[in-house]
Order: structure tokens, then sequence, then C-alpha cells
């Protein structure tokens, strides 16, 4: 898995030396957080994905070659069980996880396509563990970790991981549906289909990226185009392992679900995104699934 890593990474920085005439010429985030969505603090509980793209000038469409566009990817997660103040032997262990990635992202034959690496750490070296509970301190919500969750949750260290998309716009009217498939190797092992159905001007033209905890879209390259678009997908992933759920502790569900839909607005001056996802069961014992929302909100000024 390193080796794989290590390709990805060199393969992508040589692409970029290469490159000329590069500027900033993106940038987006997204939050996710149960309280945006049913308000209790499990699972896939919180995190947080920034992107800054780099490349030549914005055309409106994707380059045919890799290494052309370069998204420098940010990405931390928190991920608990279903009692942060009460060990329970039969529910998935507690895990932070700060990844740094580089991916691009280009066009053949009009199969859009993203290639990525990242270096994921986990652990309390971390130290998200300290800001969820400083944030459940300032909130006045009584769930702290207790020692023995904290004990047991994923140990330190550093991993490697990739991952490879590819999708296809098809026209449909006014709206446009992208099938997709996925492929992930290290942290978690996986293979993902799935579809984006988007109705609206906001998006189209634009650069958007998947977040990896949802699967919404968020964008990154954006035009000034006012208006709405109402977006909804879904997926369905078969996963052989995953260092969140260790095979010694948890067994995997035969599939994971995903199901969400979400608006993208752009004003003169505020932009943003509110999406919810239904995540399905991701380990057998898993009493159901969870509803999570994801926000983004920027203003121009």
């Amino acid at each position: 898995m390193r080796r794989l890593f290590l390709a990805l990474l060199l393969t992508l920085t040589a692409a970029s030396v290469q490159a000329e005439g590069w500027s900033r010429i993106g940038h987006g985030r997204l939050t996710v957080n149960d309280l945006f969505g049913d308000r209790i603090d499990r699972w896939r509980t919180g995190s947080v994905a920034a992107s800054y793209v780099f490349g030549p000038e914005w055309t409106g469409r994707l380059p045919a070659m890799p290494g052309q566009i370069l998204e420098f990817r940010i990405l931390g997660e928190v991920i608990a069980p279903v009692r942060l103040d009460l060990p329970w032997a039969m529910d998935r262990p507690y895990s932070q996880a700060l990844s740094l990635g580089l991916h691009t992202h280009f066009d053949r034959g009009g199969w859009q396509m993203a290639l990525g690496a990242d270096a994921v750490i986990t652990g309390p070296q971390t130290g998200l563990s300290d800001f969820q509970m400083f944030l459940h301190r300032i909130t006045r919500f009584d769930h702290m970790l207790h020692p023995a969750v904290a004990a047991a949750q994923t140990p330190n260290g550093v991993h490697g991981s990739g991952v490879f998309e590819i999708g296809r716009e098809l026209g449909l009217g006014a709206a446009v549906l992208r099938p997709y498939a996925e492929l992930r190797v290290g942290v978690e092992d996986l293979a993902r289909i799935g579809f984006d159905l988007s109705f609206g001007p906001v998006g189209r033209g634009e650069l958007l990226v998947r977040d990896p905890v949802t699967g919404h879209r968020y964008r990154t390259i954006t035009r000034r185009d006012q208006g709405m678009s109402l977006v909804v997908g879904a997926d369905v992933a078969k996963v052989w392992e995953s260092l969140h759920l260790p095979a010694a502790t948890n067994t995997l569900t035969e599939a994971r679900y995903r199901l969400r839909g979400g608006i993208h607005w752009q004003g003169k001056k505020w932009a943003g995104f509110y999406g919810l996802t239904w995540l399905g069961p991701e380990f057998v014992g898993q009493s159901e699934g969870q509803l999570v929302g994801a926000l983004r909100l920027q203003v121009r000024f």
C-alpha cells in the first residue's frame, strides 16, 4: 500500500513540476456533522474537508491529461461509538483521522476522472478529540470521552491511501445525470458505484469534488451565475477492509449504502450549500443508519 501511495504521489508531483503559468484557481470546503442532521452524536459524527485547486486558467472543462489541474486536499474526521461516555464492546472503536492529499482531475473521451493519494494520520496525535471535547464543553453537551473509550481507539499511525473515480455526465433535458464508479485502497479498501443527478445552473462548467464521508460533490472552481441547483444521489459500496473497523472487534456489513440530497445556491455576494445524507449501517451490530448534514457558506465582499 505504501508503494502504491508513493507511486501516485510521485506521478502527480512530477506532472505539477512540468506545468507553467500556474496559479490558485479555486478552493472549496465542506463541514459535515450529525448536529446538522439527526442531532444524535454517534458514528460518522463530524468532518471538515478543504480543497485548494491549482492550475492554468479554467476554461470550463477538464484538461485531457492528468497533472494539469491539481487539488491539495485536507480532511479531518472524527468517528465515534454510539456513546462516548459509556464503553460498549459491541460498538465500533473511537477513531480520529487527519489526511493530507494530492489529487488531479482530467477528462478522457468524455469520461471525467479523478486520481489521488493521501497521507492519513490517525490516533490521539491528531488532537481532533481535544477539539471535539472543547466543542462539547462550550455547547454544554454532556457526552465526554470516557478513558476506556479513548484507550480502545484507533492508535497513532501514518497510512497511505489512494482513490480513483470515473464518471460521465449525461444530459436529460433540464437535468444532468452523472453515473460514477470509485475505487479506494489503504485506510479503507472498497469499490463503489453510484450516481449524482442535478437540476439547475449552479455547478455546471465548474469543478466539483467528492466529499468522502457523505458523497456530496462540493464546488471548488466556481462561476458567478446566480441561481439554485437541486442535487440528489445514491451509491453502494463493497468494503473488504477498514482501519476504522478492525476485524478483531467488528464485522463489516455486506454492503454500505448512502442516499443524499442537497441545494446549491449562488447570489451576488452569498453562496452556499446544504445537504442531508443517510448513511446505512457499516458494521454488524450497528442498530440503524444515521442522518448527517453538510454545510458550506461563502460571502464575497
